[in-house]
């Protein structure tokens, strides 16, 4: 990490943030709605918890001994609890879910019972990626080790010509990599970093509360189905690690192209620390919204299609995101501003992966 301080100039009152909170303000309260989750959803919570939850009870109270069948009702769980990740802890990590900051926290935990670390979580994502988008060095979405480039701002090694065909599998191991080792790097790391003190935590306490986690998650989700389930433990050690390999691969999908894209923007601060836009302008040039006709998609992504505006108001539940989108591509039109769309998620996809070619062949891509 950077050893000076990084700095966004401020916003003036007439400029392009200004305008746009003032007029989704209005919005909210013209329609007088609330700017955290409404009955649907709810029953979307609900519909994603089951998708995860009732496959589960069903491999372990069942008895079904046909592989393919408990192998898909896996998969179905793999489907499930990535939409848990994306629909529902998000918002609540988010503070965006509730406005009872108490309920927002339980549901965040909901992140733990799929393996990861709702802690670190919020550090990584609230704080490094929301705060620094894009910037090398801060933003820990870019900076994966040296086995992806994912900004022209890093070193290019041999090995990065082909990043653009075996990232793809690298992608799917992401939550494996939270279930194993990465949760305990990554505190110790924040630890270091002064992070958790800012945030008034203790290192202890969140070790202690991380490796009870962990047992409790591995005691669910493979222990009682190596005892329950009607196939062979090594099948059941195999199905866990595919469904951990198609959460991964989902969560990691729907994240990189939204920002690692042709048109995103890597910036860097100047040796005084200072980067050269506010902080909003900074979003706008550096992420990227996809697929926003797709109403189904956009149901199971928790609305992250939309990132641009989830960037902008990340206190806002994402069931908002399409109605405040109009709001938002008109005011960056009037002030000059790029709102970048890609019209549909194979596009998103397909470009995603000439950003990671380019990254891998050229020092600077075109």
């Amino acid at each position: 990490m950077p050893s000076q301080t990084i700095k966004f100039p401020r916003s003036s009152p007439d400029d392009f943030i200004s305008a746009l909170r003032k007029r989704v303000s209005d919005y909210f309260e013209k329609q007088k709605i609330s700017r955290t989750a409404n009955f649907s959803m709810v029953l979307k919570s609900i519909s994603i918890l089951s998708l995860y939850l009732i496959p589960y009870f069903i491999v372990i109270l069942s008895g079904i001994s046909n592989p393919f069948t408990v192998f898909g009702l896996w998969i179905i769980m793999g489907i499930g609890s990535a939409g848990i990740g994306l629909s529902i802890m998000h918002d609540a990590n988010h503070g965006s879910y509730s406005k009872n900051q108490n309920f927002n926290k339980f549901l965040g935990y909901l992140l733990n019972f799929i393996g990861g670390s709702a802690v670190n979580w919020k550090l990584q994502h609230n704080y490094l990626h929301h705060g620094y988008t894009n910037v090398d060095g801060m933003d820990e979405d870019i900076n994966t080790g040296v086995v992806l480039r994912l900004s022209p701002n890093q070193k290019r090694l041999k090995v990065h010509r082909w990043q653009h065909i075996y990232g793809w599998f690298l992608y799917g191991l992401m939550t494996i990599s939270w279930v194993t080792s990465k949760d305990y790097a990554q505190l110790k790391r924040y630890r270091d970093m002064g992070l958790l003190k800012k945030q008034n935590r203790s290192y202890r306490w969140l070790l202690n509360e991380l490796i009870l986690s962990k047992l409790f998650f591995y005691s669910y989700l493979l222990v009682i189905p190596l005892i329950f389930s009607g196939v062979a433990w090594w099948q059941t050690i195999l199905f866990f690690v595919i469904m951990h390999f198609l959460q991964g691969f989902i969560l990691t999908i729907v994240f990189q192209p939204a920002h690692v894209m042709p048109e995103s923007s890597y910036p860097l601060p100047d040796e005084n620390g200072n980067l050269e836009n506010n902080w909003a302008i900074h979003q706008m040039l550096t992420t990227n919204n996809f697929s926003p006709k797709s109403r189904i998609f956009s149901w199971y992504v928790g609305g992250l299609n939309y990132q641009i505006e989830h960037h902008l108001f990340p206190n806002i539940c994402h069931i908002h995101y399409k109605k405040i989108s109009g709001l938002v591509r008109d005011t960056a039109k009037e002030y000059g501003i790029p709102y970048n769309v890609q019209k549909n998620f194979i596009l998103a996809l397909i470009n995603h992966g000439k950003m990671l070619k380019m990254l891998g062949t050229r020092d600077t891509p075109a």
